[in-house]
């Protein structure tokens, strides 16, 4: 059955972090520390990050160790098996973008998931054509080699001890594995670590204990990323996929390579905004956004508002309708850089009236849309986490698989569960994906392309110091996310802990639904609605994590308050 959109149901089952449960009390600022400061959805992962630090490695080197050991605690959102953005700001200034993104194979077609002239959703979401060729590993490698300081076998014996030992699954890890229970029986090898060949699915507080997964992160330890890319594991995946019908080949994983790219930038009432660069859309569609609500006094609505809510929903609206046009690959497609002009974007808030929801017909055309465009620089179905340490170094990282459980392929023996972000391409042009987003030409299916995505991992900059660092999980709900994060941060003075605390609202044009949390209220909504608004009403929108600098200079960090994470420093 094809998803044609954000309704309530479907949120509960695909926002990576949205919650059933109620959010807990905001604290008033958050966790603090002194000397460094790591946010993660899992308090195993954040506490492996601290180790890290306290090991003598930096933030680069926390963010490491978070990211393998979520592979283990919160592998249905995201692993080795999948792929990641990294965004770092190091100690000396300079700003590092690096796209793990999954590659389409060199087999894949526009055409592989269309059965009798339409796209059949169920090859794109399950199984072994799903599956693109993972970048985590390489960009983890990539950074330690570059930027961290410890051995990255270190850092993967640490996550594999806990693989080997198990851990105790928490409420939303249960119900990940209830909602895809189904999903997950149809795969022997995930059925087997899942699910434990058992009848009822594992509750919380269930020891989960990975071995083969160990054994992997153990073999790369000793072995270096060739083992995962030209080794072992490349080749049995390969023979696994083509077996069942999949095209992935073992020189798919072979030529895979992280790409280092030109963060994208822009201001935002004096602060610095850097983020992530097509293939994402997140960090084009932030900014673009910051610059629409650039021109409203959004302090004076307040962040609880009708006029609040009206206006950013509007301002989501036309970024959302652009995304659906303009953005892919920028190795294979033209992304226009215009779409961060602030000219544009003064013109696009024309059209939002203070009174009334508009209808926003379609994309519109920014300046030099056929001459200026990204390239490369030349040199909870997804997780964010975030790290900063005394030094000056900062990293906003979103990982993911994709959907709950990526493909629900475990590449046999291995413990490693595979993504399905294929299906985050435009399987056919108009039609939507599992999470309601359209797509046009220059999301289509092509050999080595990237599909585009949503994660937005953005740092914060006043006067060329970071102030914070702030990403999130739940599909395109990422970019509504980190821009109320943002938002509240900047234009209402909030800590991390506040920030991620308020309410949140999503609006991404198609389909024309405002999704919003009902912690704003019954005359919010009814007003919202007064506007014209279609208004669904969420318990809980997606969870994002965020560290923050600290009055004293110290540093401000904050799990979700939605979740089960923890934020912790030194």
């Amino acid at each position: 059955m094809k998803r044609a959109g954000l309704t309530l149901s479907l949120l509960l089952v695909v926002l990576g972090q949205s919650l059933a449960t109620t959010p807990r009390a905001p604290r008033p600022g958050g966790e603090s520390a002194a000397n460094g400061m790591v946010a993660t959805v899992n308090p195993i992962a954040t506490r492996a990050g601290v180790e890290a630090l306290k090991a003598g490695g930096n933030a680069v080197d926390a963010a490491i160790a978070c990211a393998l050991t979520l592979g283990v605690v919160d592998g249905h959102n995201s692993g080795i098996g999948g792929g990641c953005f990294l965004t770092i700001r190091l100690a000396d200034g300079r700003i590092v973008t690096l796209d793990g993104r999954e590659t389409a194979p060199a087999a894949a077609a526009r055409d592989m998931f269309l059965r009798n002239g339409k796209a059949d959703s169920k090859l794109s979401q399950d199984g072994a054509l799903a599956v693109g060729i993972p970048g985590e590993l390489a960009t983890l490698a990539y950074a330690s080699t570059n930027f961290g300081r410890l051995p990255l076998r270190q850092l993967l014996e640490a996550a594999a001890r806990v693989a080997e030992n198990g851990f105790a699954i928490d409420s939303h890890y249960a119900s990940r594995v209830r909602a895809t229970r189904t999903e997950l029986a149809a795969f022997p090898d995930a059925r087997a670590v899942f699910l434990r060949g058992l009848p009822a699915v594992p509750a919380k507080g269930d020891i989960l204990r990975q071995p083969d997964l160990a054994d992997s992160y153990r073999a790369i330890a000793a072995q270096g990323t060739d083992w995962f890319y030209r080794g072992r594991f490349a080749t049995k995946t390969a023979t696994w996929i083509r077996t069942h019908g999949g095209v992935v080949t073992a020189a798919d994983f072979a030529r895979y390579a992280v790409v280092p790219r030109e963060p994208v930038h822009g201001t935002y009432r004096g602060f610095e905004i850097v983020s992530f660069p097509p293939p994402s859309s997140g960090g084009v569609h932030v900014i673009q956004i910051l610059n629409l609500l650039e021109r409203f006094d959004l302090k004076a609505m307040g962040d609880s508002s009708a006029d609040f809510v009206h206006t950013v929903a509007e301002a989501m609206k036309l970024a959302f309708a652009d995304r659906s046009k303009w953005l892919g690959d920028p190795d294979f497609t033209k992304v226009p850089r215009g779409l961060l002009s602030k000219d544009y974007a003064a013109e696009l808030a024309k059209n939002i009236r203070p009174d009334r929801a508009s209808a926003v017909t379609g994309a519109g055309t920014p300046p030099f849309a056929d001459a200026d465009f990204f390239r490369r620089e030349q040199s909870r179905h997804t997780t964010h986490f975030s790290t900063s340490d005394a030094e000056g170094n900062w990293v906003a990282c979103t990982a993911s698989l994709n959907t709950s459980f990526g493909s629900k392929v475990v590449v046999p023996g291995t413990g490693i569960l595979l993504n399905n972000h294929m299906d985050d391409f435009s399987a056919q042009p108009g039609v939507p994906n599992y999470f309601g987003l359209v797509g046009a030409e220059a999301n289509a299916i092509a050999a080595g392309k990237r599909p585009l995505s949503s994660m937005s991992p953005t740092i914060v900059l006043k006067d060329g110091k970071p102030i914070l660092s702030v990403g999130a999980a739940g599909g395109p709900t990422i970019i509504s996310q980190t821009l109320l994060a943002i938002l509240r941060t900047l234009d209402f003075g909030k800590s991390p802990r506040e920030a991620l605390a308020g309410a949140r609202l999503h609006h991404q044009w198609k389909p024309d639904e405002l999704h919003v949390e009902a912690a704003f209220g019954d005359a919010v909504i009814a007003e919202l609605r007064k506007r014209g608004h279609t208004v669904v009403v969420e318990k809980s929108l997606g969870a994002a994590q965020a560290v923050g600098l600290a009055p004293d200079g110290g540093f401000l960090g904050s799990a979700d308050p939605r979740g089960e994470g923890l934020a912790d420093g030194l």
